[in-house]
């Protein structure tokens, strides 16, 4: 089984990290996939994948909370000359957030089309975050469609109809704990998306499913989200975990 987006660098995992990727091996759960967020934890990021080279694997990406007027373009030449340097699995997490800061939309505009850029020039996916701002971020997809972009929208939360759009586009929806909520919504439809289009996540330690709701998440968890797709798409465990990890390297490449 595959964790196709946990921040496994994060400090919340500094004082027991072995313990945690250990309950994730134990639960099946043997590849990893980390998002990269900004200039202040590529380091520990890329550090954590040089221990465990057969098992995670780093993204390069600016995120969108981290898009500031000061600094954005600095951001994105260093995230540039890391893609020139060496290979990545994919281009995230990149998109639009307008939860947090709305003033900062038309550079995260801009920040998202370069990285898209970027990802159709490597033939990479790109891992998106979508917060409040589907509209806008489908407007980017559409103004840059190419027959190589591609990728997954990351804890995908929004309508049946937005999941629809993102799968004509060419993306993958990231399911993760959010499936397990009570008002996470999307449990009400997912049966109507094949399982082709499905990747498993965690988003730790950010997001854990029921029943550690409000607590932090981890990797071991993505057994959590598999086991709700079970009685979701009414088949066995077996099947989500093979579809499902099928699904991630097909995306990411093995």
């Amino acid at each position: 089984m595959i964790d196709t987006h946990t921040h496994l660098y994060s400090s919340e995992f500094d004082s027991d990290f072995p313990e945690v990727y250990q309950r994730a091996l134990d639960k099946g759960v043997n590849r990893f996939y980390l998002p990269a967020i900004d200039s202040e934890t590529h380091e520990k990021m890329l550090d954590l994948e040089a221990k465990y080279p057969d098992a995670i694997f780093a993204m390069m990406g600016l995120h969108p909370c981290s898009v500031k007027p000061e600094t954005w373009e600095q951001e994105l030449e260093m995230v540039e000359k890391y893609l020139n340097q060496r290979d990545f699995p994919a281009i995230g997490e990149i998109g639009i957030d307008l939860y947090w800061d709305k003033t900062t939309l038309d550079i995260q505009i801009k920040a998202f089309e370069r990285q898209i850029d970027w990802a159709i020039e490597h033939d990479l996916p790109i891992v998106i975050h979508t917060r409040e701002s589907f509209d806008e971020v489908f407007a980017v997809l559409e103004r840059k469609k190419h027959p190589k972009l591609r990728g997954v929208f990351h804890c995908f939360s929004g309508t049946l109809e937005q999941a629809h759009h993102a799968i004509s586009l060419g993306f993958m929806l990231g399911i993760g704990g959010v499936v397990t909520f009570k008002n996470g919504k999307i449990d009400q439809f997912l049966h109507e998306i094949p399982l082709d289009h499905i990747v498993l996540e965690t988003d730790s330690p950010y997001l854990a499913p029921v029943p550690f709701r409000g607590k932090r998440n981890e990797s071991s968890y993505v057994a959590l989200v598999a086991g709700k797709l079970v009685d979701i798409y009414g088949v066995d465990y077996a099947e989500i975990d093979c579809r499902t990890t099928e699904n991630a390297l097909r995306m990411f490449g093995k």
